[in-house]
């Protein structure tokens, strides 16, 4: 196992623990979260977590999850979630977030919205000072729209690239069906909580990545002296 691997694995496990018998837990997408799923999965099968049931925030992770035996109960079944564990694009000094790098956010937030505590799992990478500087803010529309929500965003000052598939003609399609438009403000993100307010109320958007005052705690890996390490930064107000 890389290094990169291993400091992705010690982020996992530490999630894990913070899993209690009997917990309802939303199961997240991305490479830290499919190790923490296989971790959970491990955990259930030797016995030392029992009564678990996931709730999956993409394909991916359910399809993760069944290979492995997690049991899974669907989120329109359940009123609340223990604990929701996931990664992100990037996070802020307060904790907020932009995700969506996979085309999941739109089940993803579902879940966070849910949860009684959202833990982010991520690698120092994902640490900003502002969001939106680097990484594009993904905002997933109606197929039919996607011209028009594109012209209405430019206007608000954005600049947005329908996202194209890899090894497939033609755009990425999520989930739910719906187009990805990747959107980047010239001086990034200074108020999260109004431009996703604001997006999401353009006709044509279902969702956007932008996460506001939903994350509790955030479990962060990087590489010192060739040794992978944890730490858990704290929230600033």
């Amino acid at each position: 196992m890389d290094l990169k691997t291993q400091m992705k694995q010690i982020v996992a496990t530490a999630a894990i623990k913070e899993i209690e018998d009997g917990m309802i837990v939303g199961l997240g997408s991305g490479s830290t979260a499919a190790l923490m799923i296989k971790s959970l999965a491990e955990e259930i099968r030797l016995g030392k977590l029992k009564n678990i049931r996931g709730v999956p925030t993409s394909f991916q992770s359910e399809v993760l999850a069944l290979e492995l035996n997690i049991p899974l109960i669907d989120l329109a079944s359940v009123s609340e979630i223990d604990l929701a564990i996931d990664g992100a694009d990037e996070v802020d000094p307060a904790f907020q977030l932009i995700k969506g790098g996979g085309a999941c956010h739109v089940r993803e937030k579902l879940v966070a919205s849910k949860a009684n505590k959202l833990l982010i799992v991520v690698d120092e990478t994902k640490l900003v000072k502002n969001l939106n500087e680097v990484f594009p803010l993904p905002v997933e529309v109606l197929p039919s729209a996607w011209k028009q929500v594109k012209d209405i965003i430019s206007e608000m000052g954005g600049v947005s690239n329908l996202r194209m598939a890899i090894k497939k003609a033609g755009p990425v399609v999520t989930d739910q069906g719906n187009l990805i438009l990747d959107v980047l403000f010239d001086d990034g993100i200074k108020n999260p909580k109004d431009l996703e307010n604001r997006i999401n109320n353009i006709p044509g958007v279902l969702e956007n990545g932008l996460f506001v005052n939903l994350t509790d705690e955030v479990l962060v890996g990087k590489i010192e002296n060739n040794m992978p390490i944890l730490f858990s930064p704290s929230k600033i107000s």
